[in-house]
């Protein structure tokens, strides 16, 4: 997995916390997916790269502020695993956390698809990681899956 793809995540992550959606995208391939299809929410479903602006005036115009924090990037093959805290602020000042995955697909250099997953555990087994799923990155930076697949764990600093 390349640094370039750690790079992409964060700096997609950060640009969401920026507000700024066309710097969050602009990293993706032409027909990249935001798989959104496991949520609760009733903005559950599939948004193409045109439709990220709709779901983000959607999911995020009820609330004061959204903020995402990823706290470890899981490298696999071609796919990135980040558990994500979502700290959102309501406009009565009432204080919603969650947490949450996603998993990162890339292609030919750009984020593919994200699919958000309302779990870690429900991430790490879709992206065929199940056996990280009672690990945690402070026991096990790196592994060698009994499947033959690497993966490394990176904390992120806030």
């Amino acid at each position: 997995m390349s640094q370039g793809n750690r790079e992409m995540v964060e700096e997609a992550i950060a640009a969401l916390n920026r507000g700024d959606l066309p710097a969050a995208v602009k990293d993706t391939t032409t027909d990249f997916v935001f798989d959104f299809s496991r949520s609760r929410s009733p903005e559950r479903g599939l948004y193409g790269r045109e439709d990220i602006v709709r779901l983000q005036e959607d999911f995020g115009g009820v609330w004061e502020s959204v903020r995402y924090e990823a706290g470890e990037l899981i490298e696999s093959a071609d796919q990135i695993v980040t558990p994500i805290t979502t700290y959102n602020l309501g406009r009565d000042g009432i204080e919603v956390q969650t947490r949450t995955a996603w998993i990162w697909r890339f292609s030919d250099g750009l984020i593919a698809r994200v699919t958000f997953f309302q779990d870690r555990e429900a991430a790490l087994a879709a992206a065929g990681l199940s056996r990280l799923a009672t690990r945690t990155s402070a026991n096990a930076p790196s592994a060698l899956l009994s499947s033959g697949r690497y993966v490394t764990i990176y904390r992120v600093s806030s």
